[in-house]
């Protein structure tokens, strides 16, 4: 379980939300909405541990994630809006070594298998530089077909795909919820997923 308590965040001399009070279960979805400049992208960091929050506290579990560390990060994948994509290396390269990184490590068979449900296939062995915008979005997603880890953190995860990347999108994600993980996605677009519970949480500038 994933407890947000009186959260607040500053950037600079402005407070971008105060007392952000909100809990998450599993099975369960939650759509982050607001304008540019609202605080979404700082939300979610403080939510992944990689920022401080300047008030309240992130609890997993009964715990404050802070004294966590490591234990918290193996429940956590998060797609940040960038898609964190190494040029010089293949689309194959990229999810082998990011998934071996996370510690789920991948051979090359199951890499393909992975980058050929993403629509990669044809594009296993080009380096990622000459990959258009979406292609480089969806081999970003691949990250989340390989993780083991309980709760998506997604930035704008819909950014730059074409119709049938997003209908994909949407499918394991929704499918991600359904077996009992839990997902907090940032969008500016409906998610229309398949999902029994689902709250939206408004941010204002």
């Amino acid at each position: 379980m994933l407890e947000v308590l009186k959260l607040g965040c500053i950037r600079g001399d402005r407070r971008l939300f105060s007392d952000l009070s909100f809990s998450a279960t599993a099975g369960e979805l939650i759509e982050l909405r607001g304008p540019n400049g609202s605080g979404k992208t700082s939300l979610l960091r403080i939510l992944c541990g990689l920022s401080s929050p300047a008030a309240g506290q992130v609890r997993w579990n009964g715990k404050n994630i802070r004294s966590l560390a490591e234990e918290y990060f193996r429940d956590v994948a998060y797609l940040a809006h960038q898609n964190a994509v190494k040029d010089e290396l293949s689309a194959l390269e990229n999810l082998r070594i990011a998934s071996g990184v996370a510690g789920n490590p991948l051979n090359k068979a199951q890499a393909q298998q992975v980058l050929e449900r993403i629509g990669l296939k044809d594009r296993q062995h080009l380096p990622a530089r000459v990959l258009s915008a979406g292609q480089r979005r969806r081999l970003a997603l691949t990250r989340l077909l390989t993780s083991k880890a309980t709760l998506w953190i997604l930035d704008e995860v819909l950014t730059s795909l074409d119709d049938a990347a997003v209908r994909l999108s949407r499918d394991f994600i929704s499918d991600h919820i359904k077996n009992g993980g839990m997902a907090i996605v940032a969008t500016h677009q409906d998610l229309n997923l398949s999902v029994e519970r689902m709250q939206r949480i408004q941010l204002f500038p």
